[in-house]
């Protein structure tokens, strides 16, 4: 375990260096985030309105779920899967043309992925399926259903980490994009896949040290007994909470570009030594 988190963190080290020859890729998480807000907003009205029929009427709202709200519910995952996926791409693109030593730009990462719109829709349209079907099981089943999405969920995480990078490559429809992402890990890394969790580690502990040194930040202001203090101190850490997130999702994409890069056709990209992708993503030994 030692091991794998060394050649994570190694990883990130070498994304993290992409990422700072080109800053701009830290756009597209920041344009993801206000529009996936704009939209979580624009559902929260029906979505209250329900909520406060349900109560009304004394009824648990969360057991007696109408077509209508999963027809709404559907809609929301849909709309905010093809918000998400779309600066995904845009964002993989631009890491791409990074990778591969070429010029790079915001407007060519939009541009890229305003031209796979119809890949970008059908993907949501599955991840969105996928999203609405393991809510279901997990509203039905309680704490069963919540271990079964977890095993569900984290597998479809697996399979699916390459098809970002294969849309932003490929004019391939997203069925040929999900099978292709199995095929490469299968092929490349079999169930070493170790991407997500390494940099979720990392940052799970930078998450952690900001916690820590934002409750010392807010408690100095507040002893201070200074409101000006506190609204400062208030927004030095939102701040840093964005930025942070904004840097994992940005090293994310990059991460998820060199890896597929690697794993057809073994190109090790700008910035990745070839030898360490080798032992962190090596075949599973039968």
């Amino acid at each position: 375990m030692a091991g794998k988190f060394a050649r994570s963190w190694a990883l990130m080290k070498a994304s993290a260096a992409v990422l700072r020859s080109d800053k701009s890729l830290l756009l597209f998480p920041l344009l993801s985030g206000v529009c996936t807000l704009l939209v979580a907003a624009s559902f929260l009205v029906p979505v209250g309105l329900m909520l406060i029929g349900g109560n009304h009427a004394g009824e648990n709202f969360h057991e007696r779920m109408s077509v209508g709200t999963y027809l709404l519910t559907f809609a929301f995952y849909l709309v905010q899967y093809f918000v998400i996926i779309f600066f995904q791409t845009a964002l993989t693109g631009v890491a791409l043309m990074h990778l591969r030593g070429e010029p790079t730009s915001v407007s060519a990462g939009l541009a890229l992925a305003r031209a796979r719109l119809p890949q970008i829709f059908g993907y949501a349209l599955i991840a969105a399926t996928v999203g609405l079907l393991l809510r279901m099981v997990q509203e039905r089943l309680g704490l069963i259903g919540r271990l079964v999405v977890g095993f569900i969920g984290l597998a479809w995480t697996v399979a699916t980490f390459l098809v970002v990078p294969v849309l932003a490559s490929k004019e391939v429809g997203p069925i040929d994009a999900v099978k292709e992402s199995v095929e490469l890990l299968k092929r490349s890394w079999g169930e070493n896949l170790i991407g997500n969790g390494g940099l979720g580690v990392v940052f799970g502990l930078l998450m952690f040290l900001a916690v820590v040194l934002s409750a010392v930040l807010i408690g100095g202001a507040v002893a201070m007994q200074s409101v000006p203090a506190i609204v400062v101190a208030a927004v030095i850490v939102v701040l840093g909470f964005i930025l942070l997130a904004l840097i994992q999702a940005s090293l994310q994409g990059i991460y998820a570009a060199a890896l597929y890069r690697y794993a057809e056709a073994g190109d090790a990209s700008v910035g990745f030594d070839q030898s360490l992708l080798q032992q962190a993503f090596a075949p599973k030994r039968k």
